[in-house]
Parts: C-alpha cells; sequence; structure tokens
C-alpha cells in the first residue's frame, strides 16, 4: 500500500504543481476539476448515487472555480445558488447534507482560485498552504506511528493519535520556516506560529471528513487514485486551510504571508 501510494503521489504532484505555477487558467481549470470529482464523490458518499442534484453541484462548483477569474463576488454567489439548487433537487430528507456538501467542495475552491490570483504573493501562498498540508500530514502520520499514544478523537478516527497532532504541528512549522527563510518574509516568528495553527485547522479538516465517512458507512471517498482512496481524502486539510487563509486575507485586505 506505502508503495501504491508513493507512485499515486509522484504521477499527481508534477501535473498539480506546474498547474499551481501557472496560476490563471491553468490551476483554475485544475480546481474545478477537483471541485467537480469532490461534489461526485460526496454525493456518492451520502446519497448512494449520483443525479440531478449531483450534476448541479459538480457543473456549478466547477463553474464557480472558474468564475474567480473574472469575478470572485460572481464565483461567491454562483457557489451558494450551487448548493441551494442542489439542495432542492436532492429532496427533503437529505437537503442539508446535500446543500453543505456542495459548499464544502465548492467555497474552499473558490478561495483556492482566489488566492492564487493574487500578484503580490500569490504563488508563494499556495506553494506555502500546500507544503505546510503535506507536511502536517507526514508529521501525522510518522509521529502517530512511531509514538502512538492517546488517541485524539477515537469516535470519529480510531488512528489519529495526540503525537500525529503535534508531530503534524512541528513539520508543518518547519514548512513556514522554510518559505519564510526562502521568500526573506518580514515576519518569519509569526509565519511560524501560523503554519503551527494552520496545521490544526488542516487535522480538523481530516477529522470531518472522517465523521462524514463514518456516518455514511465507508472507508474512503471513493477509489479513483490509488493506494489514496478519493479526491475528498487527499486535499480534505487543503480545503479548510485554504479557506482560513482566504477568510484571513480578505478580512485584512492583505495577504497573509504579508502580514507584520
Amino acid at each position: 500500500m506505502l508503495r501504491t501510494r508513493i507512485l499515486s503521489a509522484l504521477v499527481m504532484a508534477p501535473p498539480a504543481l506546474v498547474a499551481v505555477w501557472l496560476g490563471g487558467v491553468a490551476f483554475a481549470l485544475l480546481v474545478a476539476a477537483a471541485c467537480a470529482v469532490m461534489c461526485w464523490e460526496w454525493h456518492k458518499m451520502t446519497l448512494k448515487g449520483f443525479g440531478p442534484s449531483g450534476w448541479v453541484a459538480a457543473l456549478g462548483g466547477a463553474a464557480a472555480s472558474l468564475s474567480v477569474l473574472h469575478d470572485p463576488l460572481a464565483a461567491v454567489a454562483v457557489a451558494v445558488i450551487t448548493a441551494l439548487v442542489s439542495a432542492i433537487l436532492a429532496g427533503p430528507t437529505v437537503r442539508v447534507s446535500t446543500g453543505l456538501g456542495a459548499v464544502y467542495a465548492t467555497l474552499p475552491s473558490v478561495a483556492l482560485v482566489w488566492l492564487r490570483q493574487d500578484q503580490a504573493s500569490g504563488l508563494l501562498t499556495v506553494i506555502w498552504l500546500f507544503l505546510l498540508v503535506w507536511g502536517t500530514d507526514i508529521g501525522a502520520y510518522a509521529a502517530g506511528r512511531t509514538i502512538g499514544g492517546p488517541l485524539l478523537m477515537p469516535a470519529i478516527s480510531p488512528k489519529k493519535t495526540w503525537a500525529g497532532l503535534l508531530g503534524g504541528m512541528a513539520c508543518a512549522m518547519l514548512a513556514g520556516a522554510g518559505v519564510a527563510w526562502w521568500a526573506d518574509l518580514s515576519a518569519p516568528v509569526f509565519i511560524v506560529f501560523i503554519s503551527a495553527m494552520l496545521a490544526v485547522v488542516a487535522q480538523a479538516g481530516d477529522l470531518l471528513e472522517s465523521w462524514v465517512k463514518r456516518r455514511a458507512g465507508v472507508k474512503d471517498s471513493s477509489t479513483i487514485i490509488p493506494g489514496h482512496g478519493g479526491v475528498l481524502d487527499r486535499v480534505d486539510g487543503l480545503l479548510a486551510a485554504g479557506l482560513v487563509v482566504a477568510v484571513a486575507a480578505l478580512a485584512a485586505a492583505k495577504p497573509l504571508l504579508l502580514w507584520s
């Protein structure tokens, strides 16, 4: 399984990083495709099927992700309308979970494209997010396997430990320190601290998706990525961290990496 996971990562990482580097349409298309797949996975998990509400969520989520290139406010409006229409089409018994699923996949996707669009630090911000989330995953896995100890939330995830959370935070701090040093940022200590906090956010995003899977009675969101499960399984932490960074940047009217 580990070999399969590594091979899958080696295949997926280069095109994703190229799209991040290029930005613009290339990155928006990558995010739009991922958003559509996440909507499909959500519906297959929670509704055990993919009908009209699923198509609305997938196509609307992709459209919202692409709309950011022209009008971020319109993209948010498309995301909200998509969630409402998808929920209405799903029926009364699953209306709430369907609408939340569309929001869960689409708003963070819009946030990531919006962050990358910033001319001053868009590329650096997205690279930082990728590195700290990857660092969180690697650190949590390594510390959890080697140290073990008390479980973080056993009712939701039977494997995540407090040691894993601390290991993830430590690796995220290293990623933040590396980015701050490489880009010669004015507040490196702040970036290291924020990276640690975002590691907690990323782990919370991971636990949220684990809770949804547990309620749906599935192990993975899908089997589309060999050794990794589904797209939701791979980007749950990135969705949470990216949305928080975007909200913080919007509230301060300044990219998070440029705070001082």
